[in-house]
């Protein structure tokens, strides 16, 4: 595929996956039309592997680990790796969510991460998660829902009525400024009720029957590309479903089957990794010791393939802006559409050291792919990634990188057509190095 038709593929990705357990139900679709076919593994199974064979492992619908089983034994070649999560900042919505007053049926909210909450006004915003419910065997099941339509609105406060707006900024008390209209209200419609017969309406599932939900808040604006050669494109979620649509791109088509190579989105990235299904959790050891064990490899053969392996921990990038020039080191511009960027933080909040980033350096050129360095301002917070984390639960070597983009943790963020093309590319020299 062109530069531009991988970009159409991820903003179809992204279109289909409002959510993080939607982005898993349309990896696994994507895979189950791949030859040779793909295995999902239950970890509550023993697993029997072949050379070759492709698998992959789902925790809690929302985070997947994929796996190409390598040819040659673990302990000769290591690990292949590549990170990257699932979930972006945004609004989610209470468990007691709606309410009435004043003739408007209001949905409550909770901020999940760190979105830029001014950029939710004023949208076409709807909801997409997961419902957990008892089916007909009485037993606990759960099945994602969106809805298509937009269904939710936050509208902003008039200038009139907020006339150092521009000046000042649009600031959102959290608690009392956030929930959203959902609908118009009757004295014979419960707010509580008509929710419940919303959610039923979109899954068949009887309202009764339904007993939690995981929801978030999305923007019903599909991807564009924008610019005036089309060389840039927008879309809600490019923090972090670009780097997922690259890494799983770059294992789909790499060449090379001596590693075993993997691919492990988690999520709870934004909100610290700190889950059963979060990079700071037991999901990718498990998988990696299970894979060990099914191949017959001992204790110190495993702990000689951890030593040879190596993680990409990919994660978008803060592109250089040129309307805010104060915000960024003057020494550390990274430019959309100059190619990947490799993140160094002397505190360790990004996992790139020096071997590392030139190993990564040495796959761009080898790949023949720019790349560009990028550390933050010393007197400005540093954001952090999966990679610290995982590079010390393993103990293996790593690096962050990412594409650069623009307005990160907006709901409608931008980057560049030509850098998503290079991140696969030396993601597939990764695999097959």
């Amino acid at each position: 595929m062109s530069g531009k038709e991988l970009v159409q593929n991820l903003l179809d990705f992204i279109d289909a996956s409002p959510s993080p357990w939607h982005v898993v139900k349309t990896i696994e679709a994507q895979l189950a039309t791949q030859t040779p076919p793909w295995q999902r593994l239950d970890e509550t199974a023993k697993w029997t592997l072949q050379p070759g064979g492709r698998y992959y492992v789902v925790r809690d619908d929302s985070s997947i680990v994929l796996f190409v089983q390598g040819q040659k034994p673990l302990a000769e070649t290591g690990f292949k790796i590549i990170g990257a999560h699932t979930d972006s900042p945004g609004l989610r919505i209470k468990p007691n969510a709606a309410s009435g007053a004043d003739g408007l049926v209001r949905l409550g909210v909770e901020v999940y991460g760190g979105p830029i909450l001014a950029t939710f006004t004023d949208r076409d915003l709807s909801l997409a998660g997961r419902i957990a419910y008892k089916n007909d065997q009485d037993q606990i099941a759960s099945m994602p829902v969106k809805f298509d339509q937009p269904l939710l609105r936050l509208p902003n406060l008039a200038i009139h009525m907020n006339r150092a707006v521009n000046e000042e900024g649009l600031k959102l008390q959290k608690q009392t400024e956030l929930p959203l209209i959902l609908a118009t209200s009757t004295e014979e419609q419960l707010p509580p009720a008509y929710f419940s017969a919303l959610l039923q309406q979109q899954s068949g599932i009887a309202a009764e029957r339904i007993l939690s939900w995981d929801l978030a808040v999305y923007d019903t604006q599909k991807g564009a590309f924008w610019g005036a050669e089309s060389e840039f494109y927008a879309d809600s979620q490019l923090d972090n479903l670009a780097s997922c649509h690259a890494a799983l791109q770059a294992l789909l088509n790499a060449d090379g089957m001596d590693a075993t190579r993997v691919c492990a989105l988690f999520d709870h990235e934004e909100i610290g990794s700190q889950s059963n299904k979060g990079a700071d959790g037991s999901f990718l050891p498990d998988v990696l010791g299970r894979i060990a064990l099914a191949t017959a490899t001992d204790g110190e053969d495993y702990a000689r393939a951890l030593a040879k392996s190596f993680m990409i921990s990919a994660d978008m990038a803060h592109a250089y802006q040129p309307n805010f020039p104060n915000a960024y080191d003057p020494g550390h511009k990274v430019i959309v559409n100059k190619g990947p960027v490799i993140k160094v933080n002397a505190n360790h909040n990004y996992s790139s050291e020096s071997v590392s980033a030139a190993m990564f350096v040495d796959w761009c050129e080898q790949a023949g792919v720019p790349y560009q360095t990028y550390s933050h301002r010393c007197d400005l917070p540093c954001g952090s990634t999966i990679g610290p984390i995982t590079s010390a639960k393993l103990g293996i070597r790593s690096i962050d990188v990412g594409n650069p983009m623009w307005a990160m943790h907006s709901l409608r963020e931008s980057a560049g057509v030509l850098d998503h093309d290079y991140m696969i590319r030396v993601m597939k020299r990764f695999f097959a190095a």
